[in-house]
């Protein structure tokens, strides 16, 4: 059990050093807060006085040094403080946005999984020599692939000709699959091509040989013996790339003007709204630590000669 307290403290760093290093960009960027709350950046009308109000208000008078201590401590308790902006907690505005996010990262992923596995297996199954070459040739080319450009395309085809799905807006299941394929995609691309490297090194392994002297046939020794060894660095890709999903919802969503924490990152970055930013940078960094420790915890699971390697 050494491990697990291990990787809960490296978890604890990662938060601390994503919530550090977004305090400190954030305040590197140009521009103002409190003349965003105001209504306009430098064209605003506002006051010294008034100006002055609002910083001191959200606590922007303060020394860099003390924003940080304060926001810091306070972080710790769940709160990341008051949007500049819109005058509602941090904390309230992303996880209202949350859920349609969520939705569309976790369909995204079963998509990207669906696809990228079954191309891999089927790539590196088949006999058909066009057909493998086919198949394999699939992710090279998803990976090249923009996603505001898969994006569109999609709204073309499916929205505006076929009109089989709408083509914006957070309303209901339809709504969001042409988005969830946009994400999908290049995620499934980078999936398959290590799964199917992964597939065909295992392959070429001399149990594999073995196994099939004593009778197992060619179906068993590819899906139940090549395909579990060669699971672990798409496992290992699946908790990495659950953290580019999230932020592709920023493209995403805007894309397909979706309600979502990528809309809001979006709106908080462009008018330097620290803590609504704050929330999300930290927020997303749980998930991404959260994964990667289920991984971690996945991987004896998957190899049993991990499990002796722990208990040692």
């Amino acid at each position: 059990m050494t491990g697990v307290p291990r990787r809960l403290a490296q978890a604890v760093v990662v938060l601390w050093a994503a919530f550090t290093l977004s305090f400190v960009i954030l305040y590197l960027l140009p521009g103002d807060a409190a003349l965003a709350r105001l209504g306009g950046g430098e064209g605003v009308t506002a006051t010294p006085a008034e100006i002055a109000a609002v910083r001191a208000e959200y606590g922007l008078d303060d020394s860099l040094v003390v924003q940080y201590g304060k926001r810091l401590l306070a972080a710790l308790h769940g709160d990341f403080g008051t949007s500049v902006i819109t005058g509602d907690t941090a904390t309230h505005m992303v996880f209202g946005a949350l859920p349609s996010t969520l939705a569309l990262t976790g369909l995204a992923l079963v998509l990207a999984v669906v696809f990228g596995a079954g191309v891999a297996v089927l790539g590196t199954y088949t006999r058909v020599r066009w057909l493998g070459n086919l198949l394999l040739s699939l992710p090279p080319l998803g990976t090249s692939l923009p996603s505001f450009w898969v994006g569109l395309v999609l709204i073309q085809v499916f929205s505006f000709q076929l009109r089989w799905v709408p083509a914006i807006g957070s309303d209901g299941f339809v709504s969001v699959v042409l988005p969830a394929i946009t994400l999908a995609l290049p995620t499934g691309a980078v999936i398959g091509q290590v799964l199917a490297k992964s597939l065909r090194t295992q392959l070429g392994e001399s149990y594999v040989e073995i196994v099939l002297a004593k009778g197992a046939s060619r179906r068993r020794v590819h899906f139940g013996h090549a395909l579990r060894n060669a699971a672990l660095p798409a496992v290992t890709l699946v908790g990495v790339v659950l953290g580019n999903l999230l932020a592709g919802t920023v493209v995403t969503e805007a894309v397909f003007s979706r309600d979502g924490v990528g809309r809001v990152t979006a709106a908080a970055v462009g008018t330097q709204d620290i803590p609504v930013v704050q929330a999300v940078i930290v927020l997303s960094a749980f998930f991404f630590v959260l994964i990667n420790l289920a991984v971690d915890l996945l991987y004896p699971l998957l190899d049993p000669r991990l499990r002796a390697v722990t208990r040692g």
